[in-house]
C-alpha cells in the first residue's frame, strides 16, 4: 500500500511502483478502496528493493470549516439508519475493554449532556497528546488502547489505535489511516524529517462527512497528510507486507526511507 489515495483535498498527478529483484506487479482495490500491488518473483535475490515515487496536489485548508448537519452539531446524536448500517464494523471497538476503563477515560471528555460534538471531538484529539508522551517505537505491531493508557508513551499509530476507540466507544463512526506526514520545519511530532511515514484517524460526522484527526500532534484537518490507506484496523494498514523462502536467519534487516518535497 504505498500509492496516495485521491479525494477532493488529494489529486494524483502521477505514481509508479518499481520492485527490484524482477517482479510480476498487479493492482487491485481491497475492500476500502485502497489501492494494493502485489508483487510476485519468480528467481532468487539476495535483496529487495521497492521504490514508491508519486506527484500530487495536496490542497486540503489548514484551518478547515465543517458544515455538520444540524441533526449532529449536539452530542449524543444519532446516526441515520442507513448511515448506521453503512458504517457497520467502524462503529465497533476492535480490541477488548471488559472494565470498561477505555470507555471512561473517553466519557470524562464530555463536558455536558448535549454538548457541542466538534468540540468534544477536538477535546479527545488534543488530550490524547497531552494524557500520554509521545516515543517513536520500531517494533513490530500497535499497542492495545488500554496498555497505552496504562503506559502513559506511544508512538503515532497508538495515539491513532487510541483516539478511533475511544470515539467509538462513545458512539461514533471511525476509521484509521496510514500515509505520509509533511512538514518542513520538522518542528512537530513523529517528523524526524521533512517527511515520514505517519498515522492517524478519521471520524464521519453526517453533513461534514469524514473528518481528520491527528492526535499526535493535536491537529484537525489534512493540510499536512498524504493519506494511502484508511481501515477499521491498524493491522490492515501495513504498507509492506509479505513473505519469502530461505533460510530462518537470511533475514539481515530492512530500512525505511521517506522523503517529501514540495
Amino acid at each position: 500500500m504505498l500509492r496516495p489515495r485521491e479525494s477532493r483535498d488529494l489529486r494524483l498527478i502521477s505514481s509508479a511502483v518499481t520492485v527490484t529483484q524482477a517482479a510480476a506487479v498487479t493492482w487491485a482495490q481491497d475492500v476500502f478502496g485502497n489501492a494494493v500491488a502485489t508483487a510476485t518473483f519468480q528467481t532468487m535475490a539476495d535483496t529487495l528493493v521497492i521504490d514508491a515515487i508519486a506527484t500530487l496536489e495536496l490542497n486540503a485548508a489548514a484551518w478547515p470549516v465543517f458544515d455538520i448537519a444540524a441533526s449532529a452539531i449536539f452530542y449524543p446524536f444519532r446516526y441515520s439508519d442507513d448511515e448506521w448500517t453503512d458504517l457497520g464494523a467502524l462503529t465497533v471497538q476492535q480490541y477488548p475493554d471488559p472494565a470498561g476503563q477505555l470507555r471512561d477515560w473517553a466519557q470524562a471528555f464530555v463536558r455536558a449532556n448535549p454538548t457541542d460534538t466538534l468540540a468534544l471531538l477536538k477535546d479527545l484529539c488534543a488530550g490524547i497528546s497531552i494524557w500520554i508522551a509521545y516515543q517513536s517505537r520500531e517494533d513490530e505491531g500497535t499497542q492495545p488502547p488500554i496498555r497505552t493508557l496504562e503506559r502513559r508513551f506511544g508512538s503515532c499509530r497508538d495515539f491513532a489505535v487510541l483516539f478511533a476507540e475511544a470515539a467509538r466507544s462513545l458512539g461514533f463512526g471511525a476509521r484509521i489511516v496510514s500515509g505520509y506526514l509533511y512538514h518542513p520545519d520538522q518542528m512537530i511530532a513523529a517528523s524526524g524529517d521533512a517527511g515520514s511515514t505517519h498515522a492517524w484517524a478519521e471520524v464521519f460526522v453526517p453533513g461534514a462527512g469524514w473528518i481528520t484527526f491527528d492526535p499526535t500532534n493535536r491537529s484537525v484537518g489534512g493540510a499536512n497528510l498524504i493519506p494511502v490507506a484508511v481501515t477499521r484496523d491498524i493491522r490492515q494498514a501495513m504498507p509492506v507486507a509479505g513473505s519469502f523462502v530461505g533460510a530462518a536467519n537470511a533475514f539481515q534487516g530492512m530500512s525505511v526511507e521517506v522523503r517529501v518535497t514540495s
